[in-house]
């Protein structure tokens, strides 16, 4: 089920959810392991002071994994869980403060496997009917947060790609102080197209990622070749072991 054209909710949206099953990513396994963590990130879309923005968040640079890089909040399924809105959910309020209530849950999208990391990710997306200032949940797991105009996403001039030292070379962007990559980047770059926002950029413009530890003004991502999961492109994955979640919800 996807939401109603008289819900109030930008055109753009309408074009995600219409082709959200099939978002346009490319498969590397045909299927996730057994024993793969089951998690959820949340895409929260909003109209901003600049126009519609979505929000993402820089981890941590004290983190074990990950450390230093731009996210959609989210994370692995806790007992309990309604799982994967739930997840999403509770996962952006302790990570970005987000108010579960205030949330408009539209879809879900189809589940992405990383294999070097055996997780499945379910994409949760939402809309702000009401937005708030966002602020840092757990300072120990996230840096900052931000929301992210889509206009400067899809600005020629923030797009690029990012040469991962275990060869990945992927779809990146540098926006906010920061420059999304790896599965965040892919999943970015998918749902533009996905939506129709995406605008002609120079794929040829490739820049290798810093070196661990070195934060640099136009490449602040700190990753080590230890992380090469993240570099890993979201992969659209067959039905999980236990059958296929449910694709999308009603609106809230």
């Amino acid at each position: 089920m996807t939401a109603a054209r008289d819900d109030g909710l930008p055109e753009y949206l309408h074009r995600l959810l219409d082709a959200g099953a099939d978002l346009p990513l490319q498969h590397r396994m045909p299927r996730p392991t057994a024993t793969a963590r089951r998690s959820a990130v949340l895409i929260l879309f909003g109209e901003g002071p600049r126009g519609a923005d979505v929000l993402l968040i820089e981890k941590s640079a004290h983190l074990r994994t990950h450390a230093g890089q731009p996210a959609f909040p989210g994370g692995g399924v806790d007992p309990g869980d309604d799982y994967p809105v739930g997840t999403a959910l509770r996962e952006a309020e302790e990570e970005a403060g987000i108010d579960p209530d205030g949330v408009r849950v539209l879809a879900t999208l189809p589940e992405l496997f990383l294999g070097p990391s055996d997780n499945l990710v379910v994409p949760v997306v939402g809309w702000w009917d009401d937005p708030r200032d966002v602020s840092v949940g757990d300072p120990r797991e996230v840096a900052r947060v931000a929301r992210v105009p889509l206009a400067d996403l899809v600005d020629p001039a923030n797009r690029f790609r990012t040469r991962h030292p275990s060869g990945y070379v992927g779809p990146a962007f540098g926006v906010a102080g920061m420059v999304v990559w790896g599965f965040t980047g892919a999943l970015l770059d998918a749902i533009l197209e996905a939506a129709g926002l995406a605008r002609p950029w120079d794929t040829g413009d490739v820049r290798p990622l810093p070196v661990l530890g070195v934060r640099r003004p136009q490449l602040p991502g700190t990753p080590d070749t230890a992380e090469a999961e993240e570099a890993a492109a979201p992969t659209v994955a067959d039905p999980a072991p236990d059958g296929p979640p449910t694709r999308t919800v009603p609106p809230r």
